[in-house]
């Protein structure tokens, strides 16, 4: 039993044949998928810690300090113990590979902060003395997860409002069209500011709002693609059988109607991560202190003196848009049925 059409197969193939989009592909996907696993690559919390001959994992479970022979039942400070030359002395650890949280500020180093690259700190601290790396990291996982899930809620929105305006027409689709102007004429910046000191910043609610903004451009793709399939012959021939809306909606057209989506999805996680770097970088997206690209940017437009700290950052973000870009790039050659004879 086939899983996917020979149609699908076949733009796949187009898809691998287009190196600088298949290779972008590998990279951003293997980076992304790293990044889920951000605890186990950058943390100051042993990955293993054998002690008196009994073995702890930090990184999965939590340990007081009286477990490691402190005073108190608080959360054991592992930075302080890696440093201890007593404990070091009856313990074994093992790290990650960059022993350093996104969140901890090392205030022991010499001089004010932000400290300049070194072999401790590979890209540098930033302006409070955290490690610049591991906030690169973490900020890449929360951007992307933030854009695809942006990307996701905006897409159904958008393919639902825009295929009802396109399968109803007439007044319907008249009505629904100036509610979308006169929603998408509303300041989205000024929308952002006034929920967040209502409710707050966080992560869903950033989401919410943006997500309720960022459908409207691809529901005007689907209105005009619902207009174009609805009038198709297999559409009529199926009205003539007796096929209810339902079925015509969601077997006949929408599976015809999804090309433009996929072309434009990988643009909208551009958007989605250029939006939430965009807002951090005002202060008005994900709160303090969460690891964020914006932040980063901010904080080395105020410290000039420190460039490693804008330079790494604006590094990250280029690397990333550009390989989504190219991916983007070849799935939109890929899914163009007249892209066969300009590969040739």
């Amino acid at each position: 039993m086939r899983i996917f059409s020979d149609l699908t197969r076949e733009r796949w193939r187009r898809f691998r044949r287009i190196k600088r989009a298949y290779i972008s592909l590998i990279l951003l996907g293997s980076a992304f998928v790293l990044s889920l696993f951000s605890e186990f690559i950058a943390n100051d919390k042993p990955l293993y810690l054998r002690y008196h001959g009994n073995s702890y994992f930090p990184v999965l479970f939590t340990y007081s300090e009286r477990t490691f022979g402190g005073r108190y039942k608080t959360e054991a400070d592992y930075v302080t113990l890696r440093n201890d030359t007593f404990f070091t002395a009856n313990a074994f650890m093992i790290f990650p590979p960059i022993a350093h949280d996104p969140l901890h500020s090392y205030l022991n180093l010499d001089d004010q902060p932000p400290h300049a690259p070194s072999w401790r700190h590979w890209l540098g601290t930033d302006a409070i003395a955290r490690d610049i790396l591991s906030r690169l990291i973490y900020g890449f996982r929360i951007c992307m997860l933030f854009a695809l899930m942006l990307m996701v809620l905006s897409a159904v929105l958008g393919i639902i409002i825009g295929g009802v305006q396109g399968y109803l027409g007439g007044k319907a689709d008249i009505t629904i069209q100036r509610l979308i102007e006169i929603w998408s004429s509303l300041p989205f910046l000024y929308v952002v500011i006034l929920v967040g000191s209502i409710y707050g910043r966080n992560f869903a609610l950033l989401l919410f709002v943006m997500a309720i903004f960022q459908w409207v451009g691809l529901s005007y793709y689907m209105r005009g693609e619902f207009y174009k399939l609805k009038s198709m012959t297999y559409v009529k021939s199926a009205r003539a059988v007796g096929v209810g809306h339902i079925g015509i909606l969601f077997k006949q057209i929408l599976p015809n109607a999804l090309t433009p989506v996929i072309t434009i999805m990988p643009f909208g996680l551009i958007s989605g991560i250029s939006s939430l770097t965009a807002l951090d970088f005002l202060g008005f997206g994900l709160p303090p202190p969460t690891p964020s690209w914006g932040e980063l940017i901010q904080q080395g437009l105020a410290n000039l003196n420190a460039p490693w700290i804008a330079v790494s950052t604006i590094s990250a973000l280029f690397i990333t848009l550009l390989l989504t870009t190219f991916i983007g790039e070849g799935i939109r050659e890929a899914f163009d049925p007249k892209a066969e004879y300009r590969l040739e």
